[in-house]
């Protein structure tokens, strides 16, 4: 399930992507983002993204680590060197992933 965005339009009732790779595309930009903060964005909950977590830690995707400062709170390492799990997608990276929703729309006239 998909945020409503900023226009208050209804969310989609599917999209392109998982959860799991919106909760990568979180990490990538935020290896901070506190959980909560992490369900909210992607519109799932708390627990669905623990899961998530787990699975992702599990398969090697992400790693965790405590903050030095503030020992309640983890810290993410994106393994980016990783191929995406799908037969079709297989011969991408997370990398490429990361980089595909991180650039900005072009218009037709770039």
């Amino acid at each position: 399930m998909a945020r409503a965005n900023s226009s208050n339009l209804a969310a989609p009732a599917w999209t392109f992507l998982t959860n799991h790779a919106h909760v990568i595309l979180c990490l990538a930009g935020d290896p901070a983002m506190r959980i909560q903060d992490i369900a909210d964005h992607v519109g799932i909950t708390y627990r669905a993204v623990q899961r998530i977590l787990d699975e992702l830690q599990a398969a090697g995707y992400i790693e965790r680590s405590r903050q030095k400062e503030n020992a309640r709170s983890n810290i993410y390492r994106v393994n980016k060197d990783l191929h995406l799990r799908h037969e079709i997608e297989r011969h991408q990276t997370v990398a490429a992933l990361i980089e595909l929703a991180s650039k900005p729309a072009t218009s037709p006239n770039d």
